[in-house]
């Protein structure tokens, strides 16, 4: 095919190691996700099977399976059928799973055993955001001076707004892992009749 720009065959060998933070922006958000769950003590926020046992078969760390719920989070892929998809296809899960491939009956079993774990997160990734300087803890006010300025009732916050954001935010952390929860009995339900 000469006149047109060639890929790499399937099968060609690289001279080169092929190294996937190459391929990860140094902003993708997968870097914040990594971040943000190796700095948890997920030992001390409930996680199931945070120290691994001293017998029977190694199972994948908690911190894999949150990252990799995280991103299905951030991505809107609430199954955890196409979440294990993504694990063997999408390069920036590769990165931030270390290349492991879980099935998905580990993802919904995780997702099962640690769902007030994970509810947990969101106040941590909330005091995460303050340490580094992202939130400021201080309530900022103004007297009753009118200014213009483009802004709207979306855009400014008051305690009570942002109480109301946090509590929303959870709600709706609640309304993803019931949705998790009914994608895999549905497609549970579609492999054991079909």
């Amino acid at each position: 095919m000469t006149g047109f720009i060639e890929g790499v065959p399937p099968g060609q060998t690289l001279l080169f190691p092929d190294r996937l933070d190459d391929r990860i922006g140094e902003d993708d958000l997968v870097r914040v996700v990594a971040l943000f769950v190796n700095e948890l003590d997920l030992l001390a926020l409930g996680f199931d099977r945070a120290l691994a046992a001293r017998t029977g078969r190694p199972g994948y760390h908690p911190a894999t399976l949150l990252k990799l719920f995280i991103y299905g989070y951030l991505n809107r892929i609430p199954s955890s059928r196409r979440l294990e998809r993504e694990a063997g296809r999408n390069v920036e899960v590769m990165w931030l799973t270390g290349r492991l491939t879980p099935d998905h009956k580990t993802i919904a079993e995780f997702r099962r055993t640690n769902g007030g774990a994970i509810r947990k997160t969101c106040a941590r990734f909330v005091e995460l955001c303050r340490r580094i300087d992202v939130l400021k803890g201080d309530c900022v006010a103004i007297d009753g001076s009118k200014f213009k300025a483009v802004n709207n009732r979306d855009r400014n916050f008051t305690r009570n707004k942002i109480a109301s954001r946090l509590a929303h935010l959870e709600a709706d952390v609640e309304r993803y892992i019931d949705e998790m929860v009914r994608i895999d009995r549905q497609e549970e339900g579609e492999s054991s009749g079909g």
